[in-house]
C-alpha cells in the first residue's frame, strides 16, 4: 500500500507556497564530493586531470534509468493532494497540519490544530482546489478519535481566499455530532451558521449553483435529501474548493478521515425548479439559526404557541401543527375553511384560532375563529376582503387589513363581532398590524411616504408616527413580549409589494436606542413572517425560508 504523506509549507502570514515534500521516498544525504578538474591556463592545451565522484556515478546511474525505453510508459505516481491541488494551515495554529492520501482507497487523513474557526477568523488545515464555477463537494466523514473538544470540526468549504478572515461557506461536522452550515458574507466580518435537524450524517455535501450554496446530507440508507440550509454568497473569479481540520483547541492536533470524496460540476439547470420551504429559528443574541422542518412544495408564516411548545403554520389550505422539536405536522380541523392564507394567529388565553379564510363568498378572505384544537369556523368580520393580523393583550380586539373601496388600511373589531373601525386613511397601503404587548400601540407598515416603512399609532388610531427611515422597503412589524425588540421584513428598495422568492433580510430594532440590526439574510419574502412568530421568552423568532432547488 503506498501512502503519500505531504505537508506544506506556510508563510508567517499564512499564505501558501510551492514546494511539498513527499516523504514516501527517502534519499539519504550523502557528503558531496565534487569532480576536481586541472585546466592549463592556454586554450588547447586541455591536460585534465579527473577524481571520479560517487555521487556522479549515482547521477549517472539515475539518468541512465529515466532515459531507458519504457520509463515514460510506466504507472504514474499518484497525486499526493488526490483531487486535491495543495494544501497548508490557514490562520496561526501552533502546530502544524498535514495530509495522507492513500490512492489505494482513496480517502484523505487530514490532519489539523487550530482554535476555533468562528467569529472574524480561522484557524484550521486546508485541503484545497481553486475553481470558478459551479461546483459540488461530498464526502463521508469521520473522526480518528471520539475525545478532544466536542467541537472539533471537519469540513467541506467554499472560500474565496486562504486568508484567515476570507469569506466562506462550509458544511462543518462537529465531534457531538452537531452539523451546519456555517458562512461568512463579507471578508472580516462575523461568522453566522444554520444548524442542522439532522445529527451525525452519514455522508455531507455542499453545492455552490450561482451565488447560492446549499447542503445536503444522507442518513444510514445513502439517500442525499435538501437540509433546508441555504445561503446567498457571491464567490468572485476563482475560489478554493477543499476539505479541512479544526482541533478547536489551539493547543490540541485532532485528525479526521474523509472518504468516498466527490469533486464535480454540477449539471446545467434544466426544466423548472423544485421548491422548498424550511421553517428555521433564530436566536437573538446569537444571530445563529436552526432547521426545524423541511418540506418540498410551500408552506408559510409560523406562529410560535404561547406555551412554546409548537408552531402553527399553514400549507395548501389548512393550518398545520408541529412539535417544536420537528416531526411530522398535524392538520387541525378548520371545519369548511379550506383555503386558510397566511394570516393566522393564537389568542393571549390560547384557547382561539383566528383565520383568514378564502373558501367561501367569492374566494375572498374574511376572518373566523376556531378552537385551537380545531372545530367550526365562527366569522368575525362582515366585509371581505379581511385579513388578520393582531389580538389585543386583553384578548377583547382583533386588528386586521381590510380592502374597502379600492384601499387597504388597518381595522379592528371586537372579539365577538360586529361593527369595525377604520383605523388608517392615509393614501396608499396601510398593512401588517400588531399590537404591543401593553397593548398601548399597533404597529404597522405604510407606503405612505413612497416607499414602504414602518409606522406606529396608539391603539385607537391617533398619534399616527412613522418608525422606520431608510432606503429599503420593511414590512411586517413584530413586538417581543418583552417589549424590548422589533423584528420586520426587509426587501430592497426596487421591489414593490410583498412578493415570493427574494432576497430579504430579517432586521431587528431595540426599542430603547433604535438601533437596527439583521437578524438574518435569506431567500424568502411572502410567507417569511407574515405574523407573530415571537418565542414566549422572547429569546429566538420563527420564520420560513425558502429554497429553488434544480
Amino acid at each position: 500500500m503506498l501512502i503519500v504523506k505531504t505537508r506544506s509549507k506556510r508563510l508567517s502570514t499564512g499564505h501558501f507556497v510551492n514546494g511539498e515534500t513527499a516523504e514516501a521516498l527517502t534519499i539519504p544525504a550523502v557528503r558531496p564530493t565534487f569532480l576536481t578538474e586541472s585546466f592549463s591556463p592556454n586554450v588547447g592545451e586541455a591536460s585534465v586531470n579527473r577524481k571520479k565522484s560517487p555521487s556522479l556515478i549515482l547521477i549517472c546511474a539515475l539518468f541512465m534509468v529515466c532515459s531507458a525505453p519504457g520509463w515514460d510508459e510506466a504507472e504514474p505516481v499518484p497525486s499526493a493532494s488526490g483531487l486535491f491541488e495543495g494544501h497548508g494551515d490557514v490562520g496561526t495554529v501552533l502546530h502544524p497540519g498535514s495530509l495522507e492520501y492513500d490512492p489505494s482507497r482513496q480517502t484523505y487523513l487530514v490532519t489539523g490544530s487550530g482554535e476555533n474557526m468562528w467569529f472574524a477568523t480561522d484557524a484550521f488545515h486546508f485541503v484545497w482546489k481553486k475553481v470558478s464555477d459551479n461546483v459540488s463537494l461530498t464526502a463521508d466523514i469521520s473522526f480518528t478519535t471520539r475525545g478532544g473538544n466536542e467541537h472539533k470540526k471537519a469540513v467541506l468549504m467554499f472560500r474565496q481566499s486562504l486568508d484567515s478572515d476570507s469569506e466562506y461557506a462550509d458544511v462543518a461536522l462537529h465531534a457531538s455530532g452537531l452539523t451546519s452550515l456555517q458562512y461568512r458574507e463579507e471578508k472580516g466580518a462575523t461568522t453566522h451558521e444554520i444548524q442542522s435537524n439532522i445529527s451525525a450524517p452519514a455522508r455531507l455535501r455542499l453545492v455552490k449553483q450561482g451565488d447560492y450554496v446549499y447542503l445536503w446530507l444522507a442518513g444510514p440508507e445513502g439517500e442525499f435529501n435538501g437540509a433546508g440550509a441555504s445561503i446567498r454568497l457571491p464567490l468572485q473569479g476563482t475560489f478554493y474548493v477543499g476539505i479541512g481540520v479544526c482541533a478547536h483547541n489551539k493547543d490540541a492536533v485532532e485528525k479526521a478521515v474523509f472518504s468516498k470524496v466527490d469533486l464535480t460540476t454540477p449539471p446545467a439547470p434544466a426544466g423548472e425548479p423544485k421548491l422548498y420551504s424550511t421553517l428555521e429559528t433564530v436566536t437573538i443574541a446569537s444571530t445563529d439559526r436552526r432547521v426545524v422542518y423541511v418540506a418540498p412544495g410551500r408552506f408559510e408564516a409560523p406562529n410560535w404557541t404561547r406555551d412554546g411548545a409548537a408552531f402553527l403554520f399553514n400549507s395548501n389550505g389548512h393550518i398545520l401543527r408541529l412539535p417544536v422539536t420537528g416531526g411530522t405536522p398535524a392538520t387541525i380541523d378548520t371545519g369548511f375553511a379550506t383555503r386558510c392564507n397566511n394570516d393566522h394567529g393564537i389568542s393571549p388565553d390560547s384557547k382561539w384560532l383566528a383565520i383568514s379564510d378564502q373558501s367561501q363568498e367569492e374566494h375572498h378572505s374574511e376572518v373566523y375563529l376556531v378552537p385551537i384544537e380545531g372545530g367550526a369556523p365562527r366569522r368575525i368580520t362582515k366585509n371581505s376582503p379581511s385579513y388578520w393580523h393582531g389580538w389585543s393583550p386583553d384578548g377583547a380586539t382583533l386588528a386586521f387589513v381590510g380592502q374597502r373601496n379600492g384601499d387597504f388600511d388597518i381595522y379592528t373589531i371586537p372579539v365577538t363581532g360586529g361593527d369595525e373601525t377604520r383605523l388608517t386613511t392615509a393614501k396608499g397601503l396601510d398593512d401588517g398590524p400588531d399590537y404591543s404587548p401593553d397593548g398601548k400601540y399597533i404597529y404597522f407598515n405604510s407606503e405612505r411616504t413612497g416607499t414602504m416603512q414602518i409606522w406606529r399609532m396608539y391603539a385607537d388610531g391617533s398619534g399616527q408616527e412613522q418608525v422606520t427611515s431608510d432606503d429599503f422597503n420593511n414590512w411586517f412589524p413584530h413586538i417581543s413580549p418583552d417589549g424590548k425588540w422589533m423584528v420586520f421584513l426587509t426587501y430592497e428598495k426596487g421591489v414593490t409589494g410583498h412578493p415570493e422568492s427574494k432576497n430579504v433580510k430579517l432586521r431587528l430594532m431595540s426599542l430603547e436606542d433604535k438601533k437596527i440590526s439583521v437578524l438574518a439574510s435569506l431567500f424568502g419574502g411572502q410567507g417569511t413572517i407574515n405574523v407573530p412568530s415571537w418565542s414566549p421568552d422572547s429569546k429566538r423568532l420563527a420564520f420560513v425560508s425558502y429554497q429553488l432547488i434544480q
